[in-house]
């Protein structure tokens, strides 16, 4: 009889007891984890409270590399992978598999006090690779430019060299920013400072962004790739998504996803 009703109210409190939180793990692009991905994320947990999450957002690569390495379910990332890590995934029985989740237009921004208002794109080259040193070199005001870039671990570091610089390395006195918010911080209080951040981090206060040849990162130039620094955002997954992360990503690309990508800043898939 003890024993009975010993069982019975071991099943009384598991009853009441909250079901452990189900936890999505996701690692990656800054650009994409910063802000826009927490921000989905807490719609998300408003809509579905059995589901916690785990962001971190310490650049593409470590996303990629968390997919490889099964230590997330979601990769973020701002660029696509390299043929190295698509391999290093395979030799390891991964498949790594791309989903755009939204565009970006990485924009020029220098100090809001800079006269410069109009940059090509030969000059903004010469300007990250150290090319030129002096802002009098492209029309503006003289002293010697401040540029502020991503890390090496950043997917947008590399997406600049490819779309801006030809592939060419950094000017050696460019300085290594965490983020695109470190970047727009550093430029809005340095009068020499120019750095790039995507579209979603442009409103940063004391910046202002340059004109390309004429073309801003507006989501029509963007989509129409007559931007030149366009570019997609991705999730990687190994294989088809599924599970917990099929249903996020599904949510992502969904209307309510999608309302919070255009909010945030960035350009919607749909």
């Amino acid at each position: 009889m003890k024993k009975s009703l010993l069982f019975f109210a071991a099943l009384s409190v598991a009853a009441v007891l909250p079901a452990q939180a189900q936890k999505l793990v996701i690692k990656g692009s800054d650009t994409l984890g910063a802000k826009l991905v927490p921000m989905i994320a807490e719609e998300y947990k408003a809509q579905f409270p059995g589901i916690s999450f785990e962001i971190a957002a310490e650049g593409s690569t470590t996303g990629i590399a968390a997919i490889t390495d099964g230590t997330a379910q979601i990769g973020m990332s701002s660029r696509r992978a390299r043929p190295t890590e698509l391999s290093g995934a395979a030799a390891k029985g991964v498949t790594m598999k791309p989903i755009i989740v939204c565009y970006d237009g990485m924009a020029v921004i220098v100090n809001e006090n800079n006269p410069v208002s109009a940059l090509t794109r030969r000059q903004v080259e010469q300007i990250f690779t150290g090319d030129v040193t002096d802002w009098s070199a492209v029309g503006g005001t003289p002293g010697t430019f401040s540029v502020y870039t991503r890390n090496t671990s950043s997917g947008t570091y590399q997406d600049w060299k490819d779309l801006a610089m030809k592939k060419r390395d950094y000017a050696s006195a460019s300085q290594k920013m965490a983020g695109n918010e470190q970047i727009a911080a550093e430029v809005g209080k340095n009068p020499n400072g120019v750095g790039y951040v995507g579209v979603a981090y442009i409103k940063a206060p004391g910046v202002k962004v340059i004109p390309i040849e004429g073309t801003l990162p507006t989501k029509e130039l963007v989509l129409s790739k007559k931007y030149p620094y366009a570019r997609p955002n991705f999730f990687y997954t190994n294989g088809e998504p599924s599970g917990e992360a099929a249903k996020f990503i599904d949510f992502v690309l969904g209307a309510e996803g999608q309302r919070i990508i255009e909010k945030v800043g960035f350009i919607p898939v749909k």
